[in-house]
């Protein structure tokens, strides 16, 4: 579960205040079950550190809110502490951006009328993706027609390229 050394947590830093035009402009929204991927899965997290020089991450602060809230009973099942799901968020945070709702609230009527008749509680993903006019990285098929370009853990290397 220890996934980042000192070394990627510095550079991850760096990135995080460099800004988009420093990295090529290009950016991804991550989907709780990404964030959840990341911390129960290898495949994820290897994608996150192998692309963090030249891709910024972000994800919604409910994205976060749900990992935080679903992931201590799926570790629980596997034997792993509550308190190891803080310590891996919290080293994910250094990667994947969290963004307040000051930031995508704004878009949050516009995301609304994409994606409510699917899934109401998905307007803040979508709406963070529409605030940086980005992409979003996610399992879940709420997110096809909304209007913004959707990548899923099999495909997402060829966004990443």
């Amino acid at each position: 579960m220890w996934w980042l050394n000192s070394k990627s947590l510095e550079k991850n830093k760096q990135l995080k205040t460099s800004g988009l035009k420093a990295m090529g402009g290009k950016a991804i929204v991550l989907d709780a079950n990404i964030l959840v991927r990341a911390v129960l899965g290898q495949r994820v997290r290897l994608l996150l550190l192998e692309h963090a020089d030249h891709i910024q991450f972000f994800a919604p602060d409910v994205a976060y809110e749900d990992a935080h809230k679903y992931l201590p009973g799926l570790l629980d099942k596997r034997g792993v502490s509550g308190v190891v799901v803080e310590q891996v968020l919290g080293q994910l945070e250094s990667m994947v951006q969290l963004m307040g709702f000051e930031v995508y609230g704004a878009m949050k009527t516009q995301a609304l009328q994409r994606i409510a008749s699917r899934d109401a509680d998905d307007w803040p993903v979508l709406a963070c993706a529409m605030a940086l006019n980005c992409p979003v990285w996610t399992e879940d098929t709420d997110f096809f027609g909304t209007g913004v370009a959707t990548w899923t853990s099999d495909r997402i290397a060829l966004y990443f390229a």
